[in-house]
């Protein structure tokens, strides 16, 4: 088994488990999972095909196994309370932009689509196949999140879309 292919997706993988998870620790533990999966299930891995859209299909899948198991939101640490700590200190806090938390407030289904295409710069084809959904699903998923994401970092205060003037046809 030739390792170096594997070995050159896993900063590709560090990046995306990262961003995913929002914390250093959990992603390294993500991207240990998914290499152990892959080792593991090596003979399921069709020569020719996308090694890398592979290993980020297993990951997805594991994470989202994690997320299922992990305890409730309750007992977490919320983002929030914790701002001052994340924060640059040569920052000015009223102008700082908290893309992270702001992220993690994204549903996980649009969270994934908007880290692969604009992260790992994925097509949709290719997020389609790691997300195992539909492309119209990618690039409707890809404009909601998008759109939340431009929200939340605007401090969650967005113009009223115009209603559109309706006009009686003679």
């Amino acid at each position: 088994m030739n390792t170096a292919p594997i070995v050159a997706c896993i900063p590709a993988l560090r990046r995306y488990a990262r961003a995913l998870t929002g914390d250093a620790w959990a992603a390294d533990d993500l991207v240990q999972d998914t290499l152990e999966r892959a080792c593991a299930k090596w003979r399921l891995w069709r020569v020719g095909s996308d090694l890398r859209a592979w290993l980020f299909t297993i990951m997805h899948n594991v994470w989202l196994n994690q997320a299922r198991q992990a305890p409730p939101r309750g007992t977490r640490v919320d983002i929030d309370d914790a701002a001052q700590t994340l924060c640059a200190p040569e920052a000015e806090p009223g102008l700082l932009i908290d893309l992270q938390r702001c992220l993690l407030q994204l549903p996980q289904e649009q969270r994934a689509v908007l880290l692969l295409a604009a992260l790992e710069d994925f097509s949709y084809d290719e997020i389609a196949k790691v997300l195992a959904i539909p492309a119209g699903t990618v690039m409707s998923r890809l404009s909601r999140a998008r759109a939340r994401l431009a929200e939340l970092m605007d401090g969650g205060q967005t113009p009223a879309p115009a209603r559109p003037q309706l006009r009686r046809l003679k």
